[in-house]
């Protein structure tokens, strides 16, 4: 009984010093490939340290010394444990998996530093091209788009509304087709189709030929983001991803640096062979993403194991490598070894990871968190030609808010994940944009353009929370099939958000859109009580399985863990993240 209770001990402690997703899965099925003959090595583990406050994020902190054992405290420390967190059989990197491996800070560097460059690096550019052909209808905006088609701002409107629901609508199929063949495969097909149909956006004569391609290109681009975040969960830890995915956003709003300096060229091509600038601007960057569509097939890999093809013989790594990337991987989250990479979600795991009920509450946020800044960023080089600059000083001046909105992206993401804090995080970003849209609101019509340049400029210089809220989501959904569905879902609110805000700005509305900036200011306000919700809401569910969790005796836990059904985030043994 001691003996049973100092391993429960252990056991509890191991838990508490690994992040909110290290938590089983099916337990049934993990008896059946569970190794009995596991052993608790005596070789030290590094203790991880309690989260830090935001002050002591500024005091300088020592370095691990190199040589020193980088491997983290994980259920597979615990015999008893161990056995019901083994990968599955058929999971595609079984082959480097052992919970007696150990390697040091100095290797993890490299392996990291290795990772960096062939997937985070990759994710930027793949990002760039995606972003480089659904918004460059902003920089078109600016050479007469609209007049040279004749359409008016609400079929401006009908065409945002139409592309974020078709790409809204693409979400959850591109998910799952890339879960069935693997993301290595779809992603690059998904950019070679969608490049063709917006380098043929060059032979656009109307309305109709306007809305028909919107609607193509976010069928076809739609699923890209969740399938990348899937791409990127093979090789990164929980803890890891959040920051790499803000590097990865960081490529969407470098894009609306880039594209604007490109359009400043490419704007210029109007009346050569006598078509206006916009379509070779289209045609163009097309061709540009077709290019990058085409390089993808090469750099991808389907998992850390797999990475050796015929145009790269040796692969990525070395085995030793491939050792320290499947242990550090599943000893983060074993939850990464209940599906192999290939893998179909059935429908019953759909329907089931679709009434996950405690991952709603972010959905929830993924619907309302952006709109305060999504008119001004979707109408800002509109706004700006309204107000009297020119084509390409309109686009040049664009470019300060986005430097402005990537830095504080990064540093936000970093911040939040050191001091293990979202929700507080998102009603700092809600507190930043209410000064600025209530001044939008009342500014006065006499005010100079520069005024109300400088407002929009400092509104869209805001820390985007989505980074954050996609690593959270993915840290509370403890499964594959959850993690693969729960980023589809919370994307598909994100693309529903966005119909929203394509439509509060309206043509009677314009130049100023006071009527607008009211409405933003109430959505804003409704965005901090939905934080506070969601945090009192994730630490409410903690407390209710701490209660039942502490009135199990010890034998009543082994049991539990021994003849459980509970998957994932159902889990008594699993804490909510917050």
């Amino acid at each position: 009984m001691a003996d049973l209770e100092k391993d429960l001990c252990i056991s509890n402690t191991v838990q508490e010093q690994t992040t909110a997703s290290d938590a089983s899965i099916d337990s049934n099925d993990r008896r059946k490939t569970a190794r009995k003959d596991l052993v608790v090595v005596a070789a030290p583990l590094r203790i991880e340290e309690s989260p830090p406050t935001l002050a002591s994020l500024w005091k300088r902190r020592q370095k691990p010394d190199p040589n020193a054992v980088a491997t983290q405290p994980s259920v597979y420390d615990d015999p008893e444990q161990a056995k019901y967190f083994q990968p599955l059989p058929t999971y595609e990197n079984l082959h480097r998996f052992d919970p007696n491996e150990r390697w040091t800070w100095a290797e993890e560097h490299n392996v990291l530093k290795k990772i960096e460059w062939r997937v985070a690096a990759w994710a930027a550019i793949a990002f760039f091209a995606l972003d480089l052909d659904r918004s460059n209808i902003s920089q078109a905006n600016t050479d007469n788009f609209l007049d040279d088609l004749g359409l008016t701002t609400n079929d401006y409107n009908l065409g945002n509304t139409v592309f974020k629901t078709a790409f809204l609508l693409a979400e959850l199929p591109s998910q799952l087709i890339s879960k069935k063949i693997g993301p290595d495969r779809w992603i690059p097909a998904q950019m070679i189709l969608w490049s063709i149909v917006a380098a043929s956006q060059f032979w656009l004569r109307g309305r109709k030929s306007f809305l028909a391609t919107r609607a193509l290109l976010a069928l076809l681009q739609g699923g890209f983001i969740p399938d990348v975040i899937l791409y990127m969960s093979y090789f990164y830890k929980s803890t890891e991803l959040p920051f790499r995915l803000a590097i990865f956003w960081m490529a969407n709003r470098l894009t609306d640096v880039v594209a604007p300096l490109l359009a400043y060229g490419l704007l210029r091509l109007r009346d050569y062979h006598g078509y206006e600038g916009w379509r070779w601007l289209f045609l163009i960057e097309g061709m540009l993403t077709l290019a990058i569509g085409v390089w993808s097939i090469f750099m991808m890999a389907p998992s850390p194991t797999q990475t050796k093809a015929w145009w790269r013989p040796k692969g990525w790594f070395s085995e030793r490598e491939e050792k320290i990337m499947v242990n550090r991987i599943l000893r983060d989250d074993p939850s990464k070894g209940d599906m192999h990479n290939r893998q179909a979600i059935t429908f019953s795991l759909l329907w089931k990871s679709l009434c996950d009920f405690d991952l709603w509450p972010i959905y929830a946020l993924g619907i309302t968190f952006g709109i305060p800044a999504g008119p001004s960023d979707q109408y800002l080089t509109l706004t700006l030609r309204q107000l009297g600059f020119d084509t390409f000083n309109s686009n040049l001046l664009s470019i300060p808010a986005q430097i402005g909105t990537t830095v504080n992206m990064l540093v936000f993401t970093y911040i939040s994940e050191k001091i293990n804090q979202r929700s507080l995080m998102g009603i700092f970003v809600q507190i930043w944009f209410l000064p600025c849209l209530v001044a939008m609101a009342v500014i006065p019509d006499s005010s100079s353009r520069w005024s109300r340049y400088a407002l929009v400029t400092v509104l869209l210089s805001y820390p985007s929370p989505h980074p954050m809220q996609v690593g959270w989501c993915s840290r509370n959904s403890n499964t594959v099939r959850t993690r693969t569905v729960s980023a589809a879902l919370y994307n598909m609110s994100v693309q529903v958000q966005a119909i929203i805000y394509s439509n509060i700005y309206q043509d009677d509305d314009k130049p100023l859109y006071r009527r607008g900036n009211k409405v933003l200011v109430g959505i804003c306000v409704l965005n901090i009580f939905i934080y506070a919700f969601n945090k009192m809401y994730y630490i409410w569910r903690n407390k209710q399985r701490d209660r039942k969790w502490n009135a199990l005796t010890a034998e009543e836990k082994v049991e539990y863990l021994d003849t459980t059904t509970q998957e994932g985030s159902k889990r008594l043994d699993f804490r909510f993240a917050h």
